[in-house]
């Protein structure tokens, strides 16, 4: 049996006083701004920022017009290769920190391209 959504009317016993405040469908893509020609949806396949609490499977809403900004994620492109760290500023330099913490910083060079700051995550599973 589809249903349209959820009214709060299927109900067993008593009727929640706030069914008179429940939204409507909920729109991911209008959410997530996913319109906006600059975002993309990235999944996650390794565990580089799992101290982070970033995991395998989970999607990045990359935002590839953000500036960047000190602590946010950022998506990096290396050789060809795709980089997933933290962003970091000191001494004039922006740093790509690793997710865990036996890592050392690495500065970012020429031969890296910030393709992007993470605008939000989406978990399938909780």
């Amino acid at each position: 049996m589809a249903q349209d959504g959820y009214t709060g009317a299927e109900t067993t016993g008593f009727v929640s006083p706030a069914s008179d405040h429940l939204e409507g469908p909920i729109d991911l893509s209008e959410v997530l701004d996913l319109r906006r020609p600059n975002r993309y949806p990235v999944r996650v396949l390794g565990e580089a920022l799992i101290d982070r609490g970033i995991l395998p499977g989970d999607v990045l809403i990359a935002d590839a017009a953000a500036d960047p900004r000190p602590g946010a994620v950022a998506i990096v492109m290396l050789h060809g290769e795709v980089l997933v760290a933290q962003l970091a500023h000191k001494r004039g330099q922006w740093w790509l920190r690793p997710g865990r913490r036996d890592q050392p910083a690495v500065p970012v060079s020429e031969d890296m391209t910030l393709w992007a700051v993470v605008a939000a995550l989406v978990r399938e599973r909780v």
